[in-house]
């Protein structure tokens, strides 16, 4: 690829995701959404999360180094869901689970 090409391709992606971005924006300003689409749209940001992490826990070879190297994440992500549904805090959640992780780890 030539760098005249990459400047094209790069312009063209960028005004994709500002027209993505910018137009929904503009077309809604001032309306109302419905409300179970507000409630539906509140939804997102979960799924997103729950879908990266799991790839992480899940993944297609993960018993290939036995059933310990496995369950060391689903463990710690086991740990980080007690804590979350105990405290209701992000900063401890985050914290026990790199904790429990590492001290898996080192087992």
């Amino acid at each position: 690829m030539s760098w005249e090409e990459f400047w094209i391709v790069l312009v063209i992606c960028g005004a994709c995701m500002l027209a993505c971005r910018t137009l929904p924006l503009l077309f809604l300003k001032g309306r109302e959404l419905p409300s179970s689409l507000s409630r539906a749209l509140g939804f997102i940001p979960p799924a997103a999360f729950a879908a990266l992490v799991a790839n992480d826990l899940l993944a297609p070879g993960m018993f290939a180094a036995g059933v310990w190297p496995a369950a060391v994440p689903l463990t710690a992500a086991l740990v980080v869901v007690l804590v979350a549904a105990k405290t209701r805090s992000l900063l401890w959640s985050a914290v026990a689970g790199v904790a429990a992780y590492a001290l898996l780890l080192a087992l």
